[in-house]
């Protein structure tokens, strides 16, 4: 008779070994004094909360944490700004973010590069672009996107 008991025994180890690590559960205890600060509003609810949200919430205070006063103000005026949006408009901005985030990273960069380069320039031109951009018909704006992406390339 064979005896399969090591053969099982390597095949459950290797089953272990390549099974994803699971996270243990992060209870509000065991965050720290500053977390738990920042994380106030999320505390009564918190153990109703799945563990990958509990973790993501933990990396953004984590990050808080470490912002500069400037960084923070700016934070809570996106934040502001976020929360004035209708349900569509912020649904339609997390079907773009996830858009890009398919794209391959040069073209992320080059995307984030235009962005930068919008951001730099005097709110008046800022002003002016996007009205010149509201008025385009979509067949122009394909248009304009292929210059920048163009333009884009022969400068790297």
């Amino acid at each position: 008779m064979i005896n399969h008991g090591p053969r099982i025994l390597l095949a459950l180890i290797l089953l272990v070994l390549t099974m994803p690590a699971i996270a243990a559960e992060l209870d509000w205890d065991q965050l720290s004094a500053e977390e738990q600060r920042i994380l106030k509003p999320f505390g009564d609810r918190w153990e109703t909360l799945s563990d990958e949200r509990r973790q993501k919430l933990q990396k953004g205070a984590q990050r808080w944490q470490n912002m500069t006063p400037e960084q923070r103000q700016q934070a809570k005026q996106r934040i502001q700004t976020w929360k004035k949006l209708s349900p569509e408009e912020q649904a339609s901005i997390r079907q773009k973010y996830q858009a890009f985030k398919k794209l391959p990273p040069a073209q992320q960069e080059r995307i984030r590069k235009l962005r930068e380069r919008f951001q730099l320039m005097p709110p008046e031109r800022r002003k002016a672009l996007r009205e010149r951009w509201k008025n385009l018909s979509a067949e122009e704006r394909a248009q304009v996107k292929r210059r920048l992406i163009q333009r884009q390339r022969r400068r790297e």
